[in-house]
């Protein structure tokens, strides 16, 4: 500002420019409050998706710790605990989350399916919970000790195990809770520099942050354990001889068809094969892939057992392995198989894929019913398209070879389909920079991130607000005639917000699509 005598005009101008400056640090304000709070809304969904997949690797644990206790056991049991440990530790953090919520007052807007981001500016509870001055209050106290507590627990449950050296040091790396030097040259105790301070969103979305890193380090481990084991299995001593039949049970009086194989699918040929007593051709038996085919009846009801031995050479010498395996003979079935093809649960208004089979019974003695369920071209296909209410039941009746019916249900839950992420250009990233006039002639999409379906999302309307000028309704998925001429007027670093986006998918007009995630867009030029 200019010093000295000032004209009544000039004093005029630099209030102006006063409340111009104010004004945009307050937009700026917002914007960053959005940021984070879109931030945590992606950290969210990836530790949902981490959490899927965790499950998954810990079921498949489970499942070779029963069936080869001696090589996947310690491993299962290892995974048990640090399943338990994450979960307790998880659900803390989400407990302090809620806490946040609740003493700031913040709650989901029914209608966008958001917590207040814009307004989540204050940290005024976390400030005065955890805090003392410049000491940590007693629930800051409880805070720490939860998570060098949880750290403790996850290094007793590894141990000095070598081959968890990288894991472990990253492990460390992540949860480091030492003091920290920070800019002003003061040494912070770690909550403080992290916490203390900062806007609400913002320590939300750190402590979303940090439940993303327990789930990580779960992951890490699992693969650790399964890493672990498979590496004791080198040489061909330590391999297993097992039995894979074509399916688990078959009816009296069938054959038996399935594969006997060294552990996994190998290009190693044995030089014999003995099968409960007889000697195998090997010539007709082995297939390209190392795998020995069986071929003889089942038997009566009941368990059987499969004995024999695989001879191979190795270094000159005849190595004996023995095949020790069982499979079930059963009776007629009594029990449907219903799966989804896609996904656990099905999707409100979509035409959802799946397979409805009937063990042992051919596809045309086998009908199923439900709301929404059509059957399709192709065995045993059919679409679910779900529409009111929470769940739905599958009825499934099969006419067996004696003319009675067998019959089975199960209950699907019925879900709707996610919130959709803005996207601009094609570029989902929530904030961006781009020229001028790519935002002039740029499109508004919506995009179904990681979703099992793909479907195609189409913009009917949204609005865009540039610094300094009223909001503005656009049709379709671009900007028209007004939108572009703000964006003319908009100055350089301006940070223009494109929100309310309205979306529909293609081919089913009448599901409902949640408000799309809105887009920030720095202009470059």
């Amino acid at each position: 500002m200019a010093s000295g005598k000032e004209s009544p005009r000039q004093k005029m101008i630099n209030l102006m420019y006063l409340v111009l400056i104010a004004m945009l640090a307050l937009n700026m304000s917002k914007e960053v409050l959005s940021a984070f709070g879109l931030m945590d809304e992606k950290f969210e969904n990836a530790n949902e998706l981490i959490a899927t997949n965790n499950e998954k690797t810990y079921k498949g644990l489970e499942v070779m710790a029963k069936e080869k206790p001696k090589q996947f056991g310690l491993a299962y049991t290892q995974a048990q605990q640090v399943s338990k440990i994450s979960k307790d530790f998880y659900k803390y953090i989400e407990n302090l989350k809620n806490d946040v919520l609740k003493g700031g007052g913040f709650k989901i807007d029914p209608e966008t399916g958001q917590l207040p981001f814009d307004k989540m500016d204050k940290g005024d509870f976390i400030d005065e919970e955890w805090f003392t001055g410049d000491r940590l209050s007693k629930k800051g106290e409880s805070v720490m000790q939860a998570i060098n507590k949880y750290k403790s627990d996850i290094k007793n449950v590894i141990g000095p195990e070598a081959s968890a050296s990288k894991v472990m040091d990253n492990f460390e790396k992540t949860f480091n809770t030492e003091n920290v030097d920070a800019k002003d040259g003061a040494n912070k105790l770690w909550l403080d520099y992290h916490f203390k301070g900062f806007p609400a969103i913002a320590s939300l979305t750190k402590l979303t942050a940090m439940q993303n890193d327990v789930k990580t380090t779960e992951a890490n481990l699992y693969n650790l354990f399964l890493g672990n084991t498979l590496t004791e299995a080198t040489t061909l001593k330590n391999y297993q001889a097992i039995v894979l039949a074509d399916k688990s049970a078959f009816f009296a009086g069938e054959k038996f068809q399935g594969k006997v194989v060294l552990g996994k699918y190998a290009d190693v040929v044995p030089s014999a094969l003995n099968v409960n007593g007889q000697d195998i051709d090997l010539s007709k038996a082995i297939d390209s892939t190392g795998a020995a085919r069986l071929d003889f009846n089942v038997g009566n009801v009941g368990e059987q057992k499969i004995e024999g031995k695989f001879t191979f050479v190795e270094k000159g010498e005849n190595l004996e392995i023995p095949i020790v395996g069982n499979y079930v003979v059963v009776p007629r079935p009594n029990s449907a198989t219903i799966s989804a093809d896609k996904m656990n649960v099905v999707y409100r208004g979509l035409a959802n894929p799946m397979t409805i089979s009937f063990a042992g019974v051919p596809d045309n003695k086998v009908s199923a019913s439900g709301s929404g369920l059509k059957k399709v071209s192709g065995q045993g296909k059919y679409v679910m398209t779900p529409g009111q209410g929470r769940e739905v039941k599958i009825n499934v009746s099969a006419t067996l070879d004696d003319g009675s019916k067998a019959s089975d249900s199960q209950v699907f839950r019925i879900k709707d389909v996610p919130k959709p992420t803005g996207a601009f250009l094609g570029n989902t990233d929530g904030k961006m920079s781009l020229p001028r006039n790519n935002v002039k002639i740029g499109k508004v999409g919506a995009k179904l991130e990681e979703f099992v379906f793909d479907l195609d999302l189409r913009v009917t309307e949204f609005k865009i607000k540039v610094p300094g000028q009223p909001s503005i309704k656009c049709s379709g998925e671009r900007l028209n005639a007004r939108a572009k001429a703000a964006v003319t007027k908009a100055k350089r670093g301006a940070n223009i917000t494109i929100f309310d986006i309205r979306a529909k998918i293609n081919g089913a007009p009448n599901v409902k699509v949640k408000k799309v995630s809105p887009v920030i867009i720095e202009l470059k030029n």
